[in-house]
């Protein structure tokens, strides 16, 4: 990488550099595990100019979406939050007529769908647009771009509320998407984009969630930036749980004269004092990201010494990158398990760790189960609360590692 992919600049400075990873959702098959892997730098980047964190673009969109391994519809929790959104938001804004990028298998649509509100999902992976489809949820195959944005437009008309969720840090050229967004939009309309928040990203070690699905990671200051790439305006932004902390930007078109409210400038303040409008505020992430590792690592090696018996719960792109960063192999993890079946019967990406169905779990009974997708902590502690029945713990590795 030598130039920022949203201003140009070539001023750009490394924040913490993992090594080089195989892509996150490239989960193998077992005919597979002779063969070699492609690896590819993890290098987390800043620009100095605009301030945008970013990573080489080493691979593309059509490399990891065209079939993907991640159906949002596994995940409980995710479900009644996109519930929760599509109740407030029709509340709220009266939609005719709403669109969702990246729309997965159908997991936020099939909400309006009840509701009797005319809707499209754009989703590009194949795989998951069909099963959205079987569920009832009108889906397009397609990758947003500002030509394939204005011929859905054309087809189906101006969206009143544009959803975007997840996606914005996994396309590598920001304002080309932002104007598809733009392309969709109702004059008038309003865009809705969830994306995880780089301020919580920084505080809380959360460096798993960087692996090369997420090009970009934002704040509020550089997402402001990026959106008006595309000709749309920040007017509102909400502060979410989800991801471990994430931002929902609320954006409408640019003609539409509308300004940023009070909370937009409440969050800018937040992270300028948090020190990410600077250069500063990045300076101790690399130290910070290796006590993770030591910590993990001592705990792992010290249950093998002992005998322990460790497993892990979840198989998400996170929980990769943790695991290659770490030099985790089925010696120290003998398996983990997920709910999604896509997944069963493959080995993660570069570990080759075995994953299986979830009852494995009850029916080995170890004596720790480690949980990758830390961010359902509240969910999965309910779900897992059987291991307490033979004295297993859990273990959180992030932000610091925790074993309940």
């Amino acid at each position: 990488m030598t130039t920022c992919r949203l201003c140009g600049s070539a001023s750009l400075i490394g924040v913490v550099d993992l090594g080089a990873t195989p892509p996150c959702e490239r989960f193998l098959t077992a005919e597979q595990l002779d063969e070699p892997e492609m690896t590819y730098p993890l290098h987390l980047r800043l620009c100095t100019d605009c301030r945008l964190a970013q990573i080489p673009a080493l691979i593309t969109p059509e490399d990891t979406f065209t079939e993907y391994a991640y159906f949002s519809s596994y995940s409980t929790s995710w479900v009644e939050h996109a519930r929760r959104f599509v109740a407030d938001a029709v509340e709220r804004l009266r939609p005719g007529f709403v669109v969702e990028v990246a729309s997965n298998d159908g997991y936020l649509l099939r909400h309006v769908v009840e509701r009797g509100i005319r809707c499209l999902g754009v989703e590009p992976s194949a795989n998951v647009g069909r099963a959205a489809r079987d569920a009832g949820v009108p889906t397009v195959t397609e990758f947003l771009t500002p030509e394939t944005g204005s011929a859905i437009r054309a087809e189906h008309g101006p969206a009143d509320l544009v959803v975007a969720n997840n996606v914005y840090a996994h396309i590598p050229d920001v304002a080309g998407f932002t104007r598809g967004l733009r392309a969709l939009v109702a004059d008038d309309g309003w865009v809705s984009v969830e994306v995880q928040h780089l301020l919580t990203l920084m505080e809380l070690n959360q460096y798993d969630t960087i692996y090369h699905e997420h090009f970009q990671y934002y704040t509020v200051d550089s997402a402001q930036r990026a959106l008006a790439s595309g000709d749309l305006t920040l007017v509102d932004v909400e502060l979410l749980p989800t991801h471990g902390g994430s931002i929902r930007l609320w954006a409408r078109p640019s003609g539409t004269g509308a300004e940023p409210g009070p909370r937009v400038a409440e969050v800018l303040a937040r992270e300028k004092a948090a020190g990410l409008h600077e250069l500063s505020g990045y300076a101790q992430f690399a130290d910070r990201v290796a006590r993770v590792r030591r910590e993990l690592l001592a705990f792992l090696v010290d249950a093998a010494a002992q005998g322990r018996t460790v497993v892990g719960y979840g198989a998400p792109g996170k929980g990769n990158t943790l695991l290659n960063h770490c030099g985790i192999r089925p010696d120290l993890l003998r398996y983990t398990v997920d709910r999604n079946p896509y997944k069963h019967g493959r080995f993660t990406p570069g570990a080759r760790i075995p994953v299986l169905p979830p009852d494995q779990i009850a029916v080995d009974r170890p004596d720790y189960v480690l949980v990758l997708p830390w961010n359902l902590r509240e969910e999965l502690t309910a779900q897992l609360s059987y291991v307490r029945d033979w004295g297993g713990r859990l273990v959180f590795p992030i932000p610091r590692l925790e074993i309940v």
